[in-house]
């Protein structure tokens, strides 16, 4: 089927228009994955998560600004400021990381506020997030495990990683996002080294460490929305002269 030609101009002006906004107006940068989980192998992508601060005149229009964007660069991916706030306030582990990053490429003075701020973000609903997106994660895991003989192997290491850093975050208060210490653990499960059973096992006492962490854990019930809205609106009123 021919595709009508002014559609793809349309679209590519689209995503420059896109990938404009990220680099032009980008707050925060930051590397995740393997590199900064001290899980980095020689073969390891560098994969970068920011967010973007659109300024506040675009809001006026129909057409909104997006609420996230791949690229411009290879691995990728920022969020809008409000959709970010959104995702942390909701414990969303993957944004939570780019908050607690150990390795900053970008921080304007508007970053730095973000990163002020962090810990508003965090809440109880972590232990609810992170169990979720484990097990949902592990039951994709076991149908591999059925349907072909074998899972994906970096898969289950970031699943024993998430669990991890979660039991971490709802017992200590904070995110762990470097867990080189299990650095030669995890990277033989990625390997394959590993038997099923004894991951399992690992998962299971991990998942408990989770759930008793909750009792004592030092986390708010809530997170501090008031904290974090007050920071979207002092940004969006700067980004009047931008």
């Amino acid at each position: 089927m021919l595709v009508p030609r002014r559609p793809l101009r349309q679209a590519s002006v689209v995503i420059s228009e896109h990938h404009a906004l990220v680099r032009d107006h980008t707050i925060l940068s930051v590397v995740t994955g393997s590199r900064a989980y001290g899980l980095a192998t020689g073969a390891s992508d560098t994969d970068r998560r920011g967010v973007f601060a659109a300024p506040a005149p675009l809001f006026w229009r129909f057409s909104k600004p997006p609420t996230h964007v791949d690229g411009p660069l290879p691995e990728q991916f920022s969020w809008e400021l409000e959709r970010f706030c959104e995702l942390a306030l909701a414990a969303n582990p993957t944004v939570l990381e780019t908050l607690w990053s150990p390795i900053v490429e970008v921080a304007t003075p508007a970053g730095e506020d973000l990163l002020a701020v962090r810990s508003a973000f965090l809440s109880r609903h972590a232990h609810r997030t992170f169990f979720r997106y484990a097990d949902s994660q592990f039951r994709k895991l076991q149908a591999d495990l059925r349907n072909r003989g074998e899972p994906n192997w970096k898969h289950v290491m970031h699943l024993l990683r998430l669990l991890h850093s979660g039991a971490h975050l709802v017992r200590e208060g904070v995110p762990l996002v470097d867990v080189g210490g299990l650095r030669d653990r995890l990277l033989a499960v990625r390997r394959g080294e590993v038997g099923w059973d004894a991951i399992d096992a690992w998962r299971a006492a991990l998942t408990a460490d989770l759930d008793e962490a909750l009792a004592r854990s030092p986390l708010p019930p809530e997170p501090d929305r008031d904290r974090v809205e007050d920071l979207l609106v002092s940004i969006r009123e700067r980004s009047l002269t931008w």
